[in-house]
């Protein structure tokens, strides 16, 4: 049995927190990676109660960032999906919300400096390969996490951080549409499974019996409902290219139903195997695209917007996200999505990692 201590910033971006890491303090293998990332959350318990996870998907994540060796990129993101109560850890997806994270983070680890007013880092998601530009505000060369932006479910308000993705469609399985199709039926569930930012598979709330309205609480306690959608998802994952997803968190799961309040559409995110309390940036901007996409599982649901950029406010079971989507049909549709999330960093310090 060892011990060894690894020093992070505890932070919270968007609606998600976690320990975001230097990659070089942490192991090069993955599978001892996956063993040090388990102990440090404290995975295999609900509570997470021999780590600093917090109980829940959305604070069980994982940020290891490093200098980019890439032309483009300024720092490499690395992320993990660490499981609450399986001894199980995810490198295939990233995370949106903890991207937001990642530029302040980077400037507090010295990794990045920066530049008088506002501070634009070029960030490489390594799990995925996609490219995101975020700016921070730096007044004077400071960080700051002061600031009137706000975000449905998180109590306050902090500093923006604005991340404008590059060519996100198809960055997980190489296809806009992976399965080829606008629509596709699988198990008598009509589908959309699409990939921009993350690959996704997208149902109409009333095929499943539901209103989509319907808080992260009562979908969490339909068992019914969520042992359908699973076997629906891990087919659709099959028919996208991605193999045996049954113990991946993608395809992530989306519902969709007619805005109720003012919005473009209505929406509710799954994690999978969990209700998301909010909305995911990288999903929103998946779901954002289907509701801007002739022919899919979206149709009849809104009025689509027809000039780009369009803002699209998602509802989701929180509050409301907009993105704003830069898109082209020129030569079928492409995407460039920016999303407004605010961070804060919530501590600093060292963790003492037990390996059994």
């Amino acid at each position: 049995m060892t011990q060894t201590a690894i020093p992070y910033i505890f932070m919270r971006g968007g609606t998600s927190k976690g320990p975001y890491f230097r990659r070089s303090d942490l192991p090069e293998d993955l599978d001892t990676l996956a063993e040090v990332l388990i102990a440090a959350l404290g995975s295999g318990q609900s509570l997470n109660i021999d780590g600093i996870g917090g109980g829940a998907a959305v604070t069980t994540k994982v940020a290891m960032l490093s200098v980019s060796e890439d032309d483009w990129a300024d720092i490499d993101y690395f992320f993990a999906q660490v499981s609450v109560e399986e001894k199980l850890v995810d490198f295939k997806p990233t995370c949106g919300n903890i991207l937001s994270g990642v530029a302040p983070a980077a400037i507090e680890m010295g990794l990045f400096q920066p530049q008088c007013d506002e501070t634009e880092v070029r960030i490489r998601a390594v799990n995925t390969g996609a490219r995101v530009v975020a700016k921070v505000n730096t007044p004077g060369g400071e960080l700051t996490y002061e600031g009137d932006a706000e975000i449905a479910g998180v109590p306050g308000h902090s500093a923006p951080v604005q991340l404008s993705f590059m060519g996100v469609a198809g960055s997980a399985t190489g296809a806009f549409l992976p399965t080829g199709n606008l629509r596709d039926t699988v198990q008598g569930i009509e589908l959309t499974c699409m990939d921009v930012a993350m690959p996704m598979a997208i149902a109409r709330a009333v095929d499943f019996g539901l209103t989509g309205y319907e808080s992260a609480e009562e979908l969490d306690a339909n068992r019914v409902f969520f042992d359908r959608m699973e076997a629906v998802r891990i087919e659709a994952g099959e028919r996208m290219g991605m193999g045996d997803v049954s113990k991946s968190v993608t395809p992530k799961f989306g519902l969709v139903a007619p805005a109720r309040d003012g919005g473009t559409l209505a929406v509710r995110y799954f994690m999978p195997w969990k209700t998301h309390p909010t909305m995911a940036v990288t999903g929103a901007q998946c779901m954002a695209s289907c509701a801007l996409t002739p022919g899919t599982v979206a149709d009849g649901l809104l009025d689509r917007p027809t000039n780009s950029p369009a803002e699209v406010i998602l509802e989701h079971a929180s509050g409301k996200i907009d993105v704003l989507v830069d898109f082209s049909t020129d030569d079928g549709f492409t995407v460039n999505a920016a999303g407004l999330e605010p961070d804060r960093k919530v501590v600093e310090g060292y963790h003492r990692v037990m390996i059994l």
